[in-house]
């Protein structure tokens, strides 16, 4: 869900896997999908009993990315999403964060049209 605004070429290993795994991905990002922003590594952990997925990443333009994603059902087929990201970018910070909060508000709301239209069948 980050195309077209982000696109992550798998370096190690070659393939993203279709479900993320515990586990971590090199991979290469790319602002819309051609503006070279460097190397990251996605470093999955998951505690699916509590509806959650970790990304603990790092690299040379973020030295901590630290993605939470967490799901909460609220019952009558409703769920909370919630996305909290910590980010260390040296002096870029600023800069990395407020990307990130405009990427997250956008991303959620394609979550939104997306269930909508698988809904209304």
């Amino acid at each position: 869900m980050a195309w077209p605004v982000l696109r992550f070429r798998p370096v190690a290993p070659r393939q993203l896997p279709q479900t993320w795994q515990d586990g971590k991905y090199l991979v290469r990002l790319y602002l819309g999908g051609w503006l070279p922003l460097g190397t990251q590594w996605i470093v999955i952990s998951q505690d699916a009993a509590r509806y959650r997925l970790r990304d603990n990443g790092h690299g040379p333009l973020a030295r901590v990315w630290d993605h939470r994603i967490t799901l909460r059902p609220l019952g009558a087929g409703q769920t909370v999403y919630t996305d909290e990201v910590s980010i260390d970018a040296g002096l870029l910070t600023p800069l990395v964060a407020g990307f990130a909060a405009g990427f997250y508000w956008w991303r959620q709301r394609r979550w939104v049209r997306l269930v909508r239209r698988e809904l209304a069948f």
